[in-house]
């Protein structure tokens, strides 16, 4: 039998992968929320300062959500298109480029499962914190055609965003995507040639002062934990309260040419 290629991989993981859908709606109702929070922190100043935009004029956010990326190298740049399939979220990626004073930029409503057909192509193309999708491969192929110049995209380096030894703790390690390898494993495939590097983001802990409040953000990741995997977690918190929420997550990030 035929040694099964990293795209394959993914795609059997992610069929395998126990945590809640996120759709649309559920991006609206934070929409408002994420405006006040993104738009500052050491991942947003990292992934800006590794940003190459020499020589080029227009980007596509994909994923853009409230305009993180794409708000804050607007001024540099003749356009910026925003992708997103939550409305709130365009939405507010249309007020904050309004805030800003900015009149470059173009929202556009589509999902990584959408036809990118009319999807205009742009010099650089950005997907922040974006990419953990059922399909990466066809995901990287929707980047590819759509950038002339570079691609950056950050991934969960672990492929979650909550402490992978919680995860093990609760009984709740098929939660997470594959890892950053495997993500590697992909573009390689695609002969891409990436850039890796590591871009620091606050642990999702870091601010739950009360065993209550990690059960809330635990919760929303992974959705409704059962009395046991509640017990297991009270558990692991008590066993690790000097260090909860201490220890920031990784995000990996890939750059790289364009390949068709």
């Amino acid at each position: 039998m035929p040694r099964m290629t990293f795209a394959q991989r993914y795609r059997a993981h992610m069929r395998r992968v126990r945590r809640p859908e996120r759709t649309a709606e559920h991006w609206d109702a934070r929409a408002v929320a994420m405006s006040a929070t993104v738009f500052e922190g050491e991942y947003l100043q990292r992934f800006l300062a590794r940003l190459d935009l020499a020589g080029c004029r227009t980007l596509l956010d994909v994923g853009c959500g409230p305009g993180t990326i794409g708000l804050s190298v607007a001024p540099r740049l003749e356009h910026v298109y925003g992708l997103d399939f939550s409305a709130g979220m365009l939405a507010a990626f249309g007020e904050n480029a309004r805030v800003r004073g900015l009149a470059n930029v173009t929202p556009i409503r589509l999902g990584w499962d959408d036809d990118w057909a009319a999807v205009p192509a742009c010099d650089v193309v950005v997907a922040s914190r974006s990419t953990v999708v059922p399909d990466l491969e066809a995901a990287v192929r929707k980047l590819n055609a759509t950038a002339r110049v570079r691609v950056y995209a950050s991934y969960p380096a672990e492929g979650t965003m909550l402490p992978p030894p919680l995860l093990a703790a609760i009984g709740r390690a098929d939660s997470a995507a594959p890892d950053y390898f495997t993500v590697l494993g992909i573009l390689h495939e695609l002969g891409c040639r990436p850039t890796l590097d590591w871009l620091p983001a606050r642990n999702r802990l870091a601010d739950c002062a009360s065993f209550e409040a990690v059960l809330a953000r635990v919760s929303d990741a992974l959705g409704e934990l059962d009395a046991a995997e509640a017990e297991r977690l009270r558990g692991y918190c008590e066993a690790n309260r000097a260090q909860l929420g201490t220890e920031p997550m990784r995000w990996a990030l890939f750059s790289w040419e364009p390949r068709a």
